[in-house]
């Protein structure tokens, strides 16, 4: 059975990330693991002789199971308030593990086979310690896992259209790939995007695209692919315009790393988006990594 983990702050944004995660579930037929990381606090200095006590780690997991056992029950009265007999609803399980939050995931990621993290976003403007601060540009950088970023707001419905941004790279291929088996349960449409910039020379780099196209048909067994060419703008501009004049419900993209400088001043592509869009936008790591 495919695995959805749910890292969760317990944060209104978090829950509401957990909500959508479930009826993707439901969709997918994966069961859930919600998670949350356990920080130790630091002993903050009072003075030379003076600390504040650090609390006891046993009573840190406690409490955040109990929390996470809370949310859980949360879910599941949702499923039978939906109607759902026990049969249909997700699996769920809890898992309160110490260290960062990238550091858990990582872990979790790897011993427990996950498919896909749901997590949500904080919006514009807030401090969140999940996203659009030092752990966002961490976790995203680092992350071998595909991530799929809930923005507050954003209320589950049966997807319709996912768009995936692609450079034409081949190794876009596989993910196109897994791409579509995510898409299949709910008979969605595949969106494939290329945006071009204005020196941007059609005639020679069509061969580029009816090549790719090709063998997106030849590798990509799945009868609702279609392809749209965004001219003339900036990746992050022709993203934006794309969220905001086609109909999609979904925005996939890879995230490429950029030189650390680079990075350090512009940021990338995907975290700009994490920011702005306000779609669900699902995040592939560098390296090839398949949804299923």
């Amino acid at each position: 059975m495919k695995t959805i983990l749910i890292p969760t702050d317990f944060s209104p944004n978090a829950d509401h990330a957990a909500f959508y995660a479930m009826e993707l579930g439901k969709s997918m037929k994966a069961s859930l693991k919600l998670c949350n990381a356990v920080m130790v606090p630091a002993a903050a200095q009072m003075s030379p002789q003076v600390a504040w006590p650090l609390m006891d780690l046993g009573t840190l997991r406690t409490d955040a199971t109990h929390q996470l056992h809370s949310l859980a029950k949360k879910l599941k009265q949702k499923n039978k308030e939906a109607g759902l007999s026990v049969d249909e609803h997700p699996p769920v399980e809890v898992l309160a593990e110490v260290g960062s939050v990238t550091e858990v995931l990582k872990m979790l990621a790897e011993k427990e086979k996950i498919n896909l993290v749901v997590m949500g976003t904080s919006g514009v403007g807030s401090l969140n310690r999940f996203f659009l601060g030092s752990t966002s540009r961490d976790l995203i950088d680092n992350a071998s896992f595909p991530i799929l970023l809930i923005p507050p707001g954003t209320d589950f419905k049966p997807l319709k259209r996912i768009a995936f941004a692609t450079d034409l790279s081949a190794k876009d291929l596989e993910l196109i790939h897994s791409l579509a088996l995510f898409a299949r349960p709910f008979n969605a449409e595949i969106l494939i995007v290329h945006i071009s910039p204005d020196e941007f020379n059609p005639e020679i780099h069509q061969k580029k695209v009816d090549d790719f196209l090709n063998e997106v048909t030849c590798k990509v067994h799945y009868h609702k692919v279609y392809y749209r060419h965004v001219k003339d703008m900036g990746v992050d501009e022709g993203l934006t315009w794309l969220t905001k004049h086609v109909d999609i419900d979904m925005l996939a993209m890879v995230h490429r790393r950029h030189p650390f400088i680079k990075r350090l001043f512009e940021g990338s592509h995907t975290q700009k988006m994490a920011v702005h869009v306000k779609l669900p936008l699902l995040v592939f790591p560098p390296e090839t990594h398949t949804l299923l």
